[in-house]
């Protein structure tokens, strides 16, 4: 029966050299497992990457929202200057009515409180249309200029009526544009201007 225990020995040292190499093995174990040369510093640059493309991706975001919110609030101050222009626009002609009634009133008439009274909203509408950024065009002896005046009437040849000399109605400029040009008539320069 010595055989079965030289066996059972020979089995022992084997499970111990397999265990002592277990052991060896579970200490590698604890190492970085060896894959293809470098992958962990290609997954490590391939995050980077993804990691600048999401940060440029969300920056390009940010920068459109910027740019929708600017756009819009441009378009709505557009839309106000828009609409504040169409009312401005519709009133002028109460305003031009109120001028030509003030302007031949008889002078007994001038002192009645009710003449007052008119003139008084006359000058009350015309300060809150220069708040909103109505002022007129001065015409009258300057150049005629085709984006602020329109020539209804002329005197003398085409090529010498060069300057205002009637105001037929008053143009208007709503803060940088030309509202309403101004209806004039044009005629040659005097000799004092030609100096």
């Amino acid at each position: 029966m010595a055989m079965p225990e030289e066996r059972q020995s020979a089995a022992l040292e084997a499970a111990a050299t397999n265990d002592a190499d277990d052991v060896v093995h579970d200490d590698s174990a604890t190492e970085v497992p060896h894959g293809p040369p470098g992958s962990l510093e290609e997954q490590l640059d391939a995050l980077r990457v993804e990691k600048e493309e999401q940060l440029r991706g969300w920056q390009r975001t940010q920068a459109d929202f910027v740019n929708y919110r600017r756009r819009t609030e441009q378009e709505r101050a557009d839309l106000i200057r828009s609409a504040e222009a169409s009312l401005i626009h519709d009133v002028l002609p109460i305003l031009d009515d109120l001028e030509r009634a003030m302007v031949s009133l008889p002078a007994d008439l001038r002192g009645l409180t009710w003449v007052d009274g008119i003139l008084l909203i006359e000058r009350k509408l015309a300060a809150i249309l220069d708040q909103h950024g109505l002022k007129p065009i001065e015409a009258l002896g300057t150049e005629f200029d085709p984006n602020e005046h329109e020539a209804v009437l002329r005197d003398g040849e085409p090529g010498e009526a060069t300057m205002v000399t009637a105001e037929l109605q008053r143009g208007y400029r709503l803060h940088d544009r030309v509202l309403r040009p101004t209806l004039v008539k044009v005629g040659p320069a005097s000799n004092s201007n030609e100096r």
